[in-house]
């Protein structure tokens, strides 16, 4: 099966209603139309995001701002039961992923969003309890009834990726990953998604840097304003452009919801970082020399 073309960078949406911004349906037209002109096509949701609420205010937005649903991808994930009023039936957070709760989980978030079908249905995060043969039978029954087009996870790690590879093939992993949260690509995580083709989405992918003055930041920031004068970018596109050098590919979903900033992020998969500057970075990040 060929995968869902996505655009190189991902509009996360988490902070677009009441977790964040709490934008108003004309400031999310706005907003998606921004980030349409800026060459992202991709949106990022979860059915969690803003108490269960930012879907359907998204998706009423949608559906009146005009654009062809055929010009962008919806990506959304399930599994999360937190405790809220919108989830008055839960008395304790936990993880469901029985064939029944992922198939109503999508059909919710496709009756939110207001659209037909979802381009990704990812799930959330791994529960121990989870069985492959229901989640298997959950995805195949979207598919063939054409309510998602494509299935992943996200937060899981190369064992539990397999654990659902006995049944069913997962495209994507969106995993958290930034100059300042390197792990994946020590660990074994990208490697076994480019083995496995499993394309990596990665949130937070400005990790700590801008919100942490630390000893790490610090190095960081200063290279990275270095490098930004050398590319004539700002430092933050500096990071992302950081991360699209890697070979697995890895989409960035970013969190602002700043349209001057949304624009500029889109520079980084412009130019191609030379060898010798990532791995500047990368020594900015761990503080040691290459071995």
């Amino acid at each position: 099966m060929t995968k869902t073309p996505f655009s190189k960078i991902i509009a996360g949406t988490m902070t677009w209603g009441i977790w964040g911004k709490n934008l108003d349906k004309n400031l999310m037209i706005d907003l998606m139309n921004s980030c349409l002109e800026s060459g992202i096509s991709t949106f990022d949701h979860a059915d969690i995001y803003g108490a269960y609420t930012t879907e359907n205010a998204f998706g009423n937005a949608f559906s009146k701002s005009k654009i062809d649903r055929q010009k962008i991808q919806l990506i959304s994930k399930c599994g999360i039961q937190h405790k809220n009023k919108n989830r008055s039936q839960n008395s304790v957070g936990h993880y469901e992923y029985s064939k029944s709760y992922i198939i109503w989980s999508a059909e919710q978030s496709l009756q939110n969003l207001q659209t037909d079908y979802l381009d990704l249905l990812l799930l959330h995060r791994p529960s121990p309890l989870m069985q492959a043969d229901e989640i298997k039978e959950a995805v195949e029954k979207l598919k063939t009834e054409g309510k998602i087009l494509d299935f992943g996870v996200s937060n899981f790690t190369p064992s539990q990726t397999d654990l659902i590879q006995t049944k069913t093939k997962i495209n994507y992993n969106q995993i958290e990953f930034s100059i300042t949260h390197i792990d994946p690509m020590l660990d074994g995580s990208l490697d076994h998604m480019q083995t496995n083709q499993i394309t990596p989405m990665c949130w937070s992918p400005l990790g700590t840097v801008f919100r942490k003055d630390d000893e790490q930041s610090q190095r960081i920031k200063k290279l990275a304003t270095t490098l930004s004068l050398k590319y004539n970018v700002a430092d933050d596109v500096i990071l992302l452009a950081w991360i699209l050098k890697h070979p697995a590919g890895i989409l960035p979903v970013f969190g602002t919801s700043d349209k001057n900033r949304i624009a500029n992020l889109m520079q980084a998969t412009t130019f191609e970082m030379e060898l010798q500057d990532w791995f500047a970075l990368w020594i900015a990040s761990t503080g040691n020399p290459v071995p």
